[in-house]
């Protein structure tokens, strides 16, 4: 860059920058890839990967750029090696502090934002509570004097038993839609119906088959209709 005059500097500095942002962009399909393949989980290992590949990648670009553009194929262009060492290095190690600490201050903004929409099942106990995604919560049954959660979590199925009444659950939590006397369901969460000995069944996500009463019936239709039709 010293090399240059202060008009090359304004032509091809942007021209880098802009080469490059098109390299992060690129690396973003494989980050959402690995981010499903590991169960929407993304720890240390991952962000190193994704840097490493970000590195690599805009180095490749960055060689071109120089080359191409810059001195135009110039018999006396810097080799690869002089490159990276006394110009790529030197610029990354600038660089890549930032983009560190902006994709981790967006990742906490991100959790943040996740965090809040969170809906939270109370339990008659102080401590007895579950914080969850309303997208994860599959359905709740009555269990004497408790209910038991069914929910996701990570795409794996789990339960939990919370001291607490199904009447009670059904007030607080009016996105739910009760399908018998000891159920309540998700709608988002619908797969197909089903009949068997004359009874209608409601089959969910992780082919969980919940019993509909013909009380409840029309309601549970109208809500499943509603959340398929969005």
């Amino acid at each position: 860059m010293g090399e240059l005059t202060k008009e090359e500097k304004l032509i091809y500095l942007p021209i880098y920058g802009l080469f490059n942002s098109f390299c992060y962009a690129l690396t973003l399909p494989f980050q959402y890839w690995w981010w499903k393949r590991n169960k929407k989980q993304w720890l240390l290992i991952s962000e190193v990967i994704q840097l490493l590949i970000l590195i690599t990648s805009a180095f490749v670009v960055s060689r071109l750029v120089y080359y191409y553009i810059v001195i135009g194929a110039h018999p006396n262009a810097y080799s690869i090696r002089y490159f990276a060492t006394n110009i790529y290095l030197p610029a990354i190690a600038t660089i890549l502090p930032i983009i560190v600490i902006g994709r981790w201050s967006f990742g906490k903004y991100k959790e943040k934002q996740l965090e809040d929409k969170k809906i939270e099942i109370h339990g008659a106990g102080n401590y007895e509570s579950l914080r969850l995604h309303l997208s994860d919560l599959i359905c709740i049954q009555s269990a004497d004097n408790y209910v038991e959660i069914t929910y996701l979590e990570q795409g794996e199925l789990k339960k939990q038993l919370i001291r607490n009444k199904l009447s009670e659950v059904e007030t607080s939590r009016p996105e739910l839609v009760r399908t018998h006397r000891s159920f309540l369901v998700n709608p988002a969460h619908f797969k197909q119906w089903k009949t068997g000995n004359r009874k209608l069944i409601l089959v969910l996500s992780s082919d969980i088959e919940i019993p509909v009463s013909k009380t409840h019936q029309q309601a549970v239709e109208t809500a499943v209709n509603s959340t398929t039709e969005q």
